[in-house]
């Protein structure tokens, strides 16, 4: 059984699956191995390092990735969506802000734009401003996201964007996450801590560690990391990590951490490049129970569709058996 959807359909690709643009964590490598495994990878553009960006981009090889960005952050560097257009990704995606000026550059390049969104306001919104499909993130999410859940916010969205693909996001990293998704009425899902402790992530191998032995239990959203990372995220967005020994230190006490800033941001410096995971950020989501092992990004997106597909089969029997 073949999963196709109208995302499949639009995208050209085979698995209803799209791998999230981590900032820094979804390299050329990552996006190539998700692609050729039937789904499509995306670079994570994130804050539009431009140097970063047309590496990974060189990664990727001649495997045709899309390229993701933080629009607020792509605001302070227009340019680079010009150098990532010019080198034909296979889509280009917008989160975190209005799509506003973006908007044409990536409509006469005949490219498809996918907006990720937080709310059904904001979803409509991006289809009025011309995007191609929508993705609806839950608050379940790692990394940057809002308050909404995934489960009643996915059909809300479908109902309210009409005939545009809706992609599910937020708290998937199996199949049994894909099948709920499209029973839905999403076309698709976006998945990121699934992908975190591939093999081709960027993640330092302790943080690919960190995920595999985690719990949704211990993921918290806040502000601290982004504060000692220098990042001035505007509202409604925060950002869900691993709760750890920073966070517990720092998250109830914002302006002893603003007092010794400068200090704080060394030590932080340090402990990252070491991948000290008791103080650098683990971003990931509360799907991180899903992820038991460290292993090649095509096996996960391979598992994933597969069981999707044995569940999507099963129908009745699955329900009536409760297993």
């Amino acid at each position: 059984m073949a999963i196709e959807t109208e995302l499949t359909k639009k995208l050209g690709i085979s698995a209803p699956v799209l791998l999230a643009p981590m900032g820094m964590v979804s390299g050329g490598r990552l996006a190539a191995a998700v692609t050729s495994a039937g789904g499509l990878g995306m670079i994570g553009g994130g804050y539009c390092d431009s140097d970063w960006v047309r590496k990974e981009i060189k990664e990727a090889g001649n495997i045709q990735v899309g390229v993701g960005f933080i629009t607020w952050a792509l605001e302070r560097n227009p340019g680079l969506l010009d150098i990532v257009i010019a080198q034909r990704p296979k889509a280009i995606f917008l989160s975190f802000g209005q799509l506003g000026r973006f908007v044409a550059p990536v409509k006469q390049a005949d490219l498809p734009l996918i907006a990720q969104i937080q709310s059904v306001e904001q979803a409509r919104i991006a289809v009025e401003e011309g995007a191609d499909i929508i993705v609806a993130q839950g608050t379940e999410a790692g990394g940057h996201g809002s308050a909404r859940s995934t489960l009643p916010l996915v059909p809300a969205v479908v109902d309210a964007v009409g005939n545009v693909p809706v992609v599910a996001a937020g708290g998937i990293a199996d199949g049994r996450g894909l099948a709920a998704a499209l029973m839905l009425g999403a076309s698709g899902v976006l998945c990121g801590t699934a992908f975190l402790a591939a093999d081709e992530a960027l993640a330092h191998p302790n943080v690919k560690g960190a995920v595999v032995s985690a719990s949704g239990d211990r993921t918290s959203r806040g502000k601290v990391f982004d504060t000692i990372r220098g990042y001035d995220w505007p509202s409604p967005w925060n950002i869900r990590t691993l709760v750890n020994d920073f966070s517990r230190r720092w998250e109830s006490d914002s302006e002893g951490l603003q007092r010794d800033l400068e200090q704080q941001k060394a030590n932080y410096a340090a402990a990252r490049d070491a991948g000290d995971v008791s103080v650098t950020a683990v971003i990931a989501g509360e799907a991180v129970d899903l992820i038991h092992a460290q292993q090649p990004a095509a096996d996960i997106l391979n598992a994933m569709v597969a069981q999707a597909e044995d569940l999507l089969l099963r129908g009745p029997a699955f329900l009536t058996s409760g297993r």
